[in-house]
């Protein structure tokens, strides 16, 4: 049973609640670009890391829909954060799409009682790490250089290849074990409090009932590979709340501070006609592309709800529905977040306004992944009817 209408919106008032603390200080936050320990926290009091855990596990038993919108709506406050629970629910879910009964018990009520937030060290462009086999476990070596939340999480998600045999796992780590070394060495243009910095692992002893399974190509189903849709549908929602944020802000500095130019003959800004058009342009923008993220948040629910029936069919479809969110909601983002400065006027470009931390945070994320191969995987499948092959970025 998930939650139900009213619940739904319960979640995004609570969210709305965590927005408005991050909103308080998210500036002075961003330039002084420390490890995020304070906000994870007060995702752990909100109760927000367990609202895709199954109830009966003593989650909230909330879905996908629910699950994007939350992180929209912090997005428009803090996009760091949003992006360390969006992945914190990436991470964690593979218990469902990759893990067994066992695993999703442990693991499931453990997370749900102590507000867990997984952080993961995956990135697939880099080389596995290793897992050598040790008694009933493993031992962990190697490093990631990107690891986003696994400094501030309290497990990690790692995915392994097996020395010898090179089968590919995904594990759970926690944070504080021994050989676990965070480098707290993200220093980028924007996501600065996404605790997205290296970790190594030196003969970290993971134990056999740690290991949530295997990410053989032999094993995989259209249910497991649901991740990477997840996983892009969580980049397209936050895209679209950081822009929705970069929007109310300049709305509230061009009805309060902005000036209207001197050859308009107008008396406010906010009846400059030029203004006007372009805010009416961006909104527009903002609004198409939230009803598609909408009917895409619906569409991996009804996915995922498909189980072991879904076939790689409705996967493909699924997955070019969200490339072209993905592909939306990046222009839309890096339009929205630069232009909000014709509308603002040259003195929003003043560090004490902070505007720039919107177009920061876009710029840097959506360079995730090329956005070019996300337009050629819709073009592909306009064209040709082809579906992108499963890997961690399609």
């Amino acid at each position: 049973m998930t939650i139900t209408i009213d619940q739904h919106r319960d979640w995004i008032a609570k969210a709305a609640e965590v927005a408005a603390v991050l909103a308080e200080d998210a500036l002075a936050r961003d330039l002084a670009g420390a490890e995020p320990v304070a906000e994870a926290q007060l995702l752990r009091e909100s109760g927000l890391p367990a609202l895709l855990i199954p109830a009966e596990l003593g989650g909230a038993g909330g879905t996908w829909r629910t699950a994007l919108a939350v992180v929209r709506e912090l997005a428009k406050a803090d996009g760091s954060i949003a992006q360390l629970l969006g992945y914190h629910y990436v991470n964690q879910v593979n218990l469902w799409l990759v893990g067994g009964t066992a695993v999703q018990e442990s693991f499931g009520r453990e997370s749900a009682a102590g507000q867990f937030l997984w952080g993961d060290a995956v990135n697939p462009i880099e080389p596995d790490l290793e897992l050598e086999p040790d008694g009933d476990g493993y031992l962990l070596s190697g490093k990631k250089s990107f690891a986003t939340g696994a400094s501030v999480g309290d497990v990690m998600l790692i995915a392994g290849a097996v020395r010898g045999t090179g089968e590919p796992l995904l594990a759970v780590v926690r944070r504080d074990w021994p050989g676990v070394e965070f480098g707290g060495d993200w220093n980028n243009l924007g996501m600065r409090l996404s605790a997205s910095g290296s970790v190594t692992y030196t003969g970290v002893r993971v134990p056999a009932d740690h290991v949530i399974g295997s990410l053989a190509s032999d094993r995989t189903t259209p249910r497991s590979s649901l991740i990477t849709p997840a996983i892009q549908a969580v980049f397209g929602s936050l895209y679209l709340g950081i822009a929705e944020g970069a929007l109310e802000t300049a709305r509230d500095y061009t009805r309060s501070i902005s000036r209207p130019w001197v050859l308009s003959g107008i008396a406010q800004a906010t009846h400059e006609p030029y203004v006007l058009a372009t805010y009416g342009d961006l909104v527009a923008g903002t609004a198409a592309t939230g009803a598609l993220a909408d009917r895409i948040a619906d569409h991996l629910v009804e996915a995922m709800d498909r189980g072991p029936g879904l076939t790689w069919e409705e996967r493909g479809e699924l997955a070019v529905e969200v490339a072209a969110l993905k592909v939306v909601a990046t222009d839309l983002a890096l339009k929205v977040t630069s232009t909000v400065y014709e509308v603002t006027g040259a003195r929003a470009t003043s560090n004490r306004v902070g505007l720039d931390r919107f177009w920061r945070n876009v710029r840097t994320h959506t360079l995730h992944d090329p956005v070019a191969y996300k337009r050629r995987e819709v073009g592909d499948h306009y064209l040709n009817g082809a579906h992108p092959k499963f890997t961690l970025y399609t």
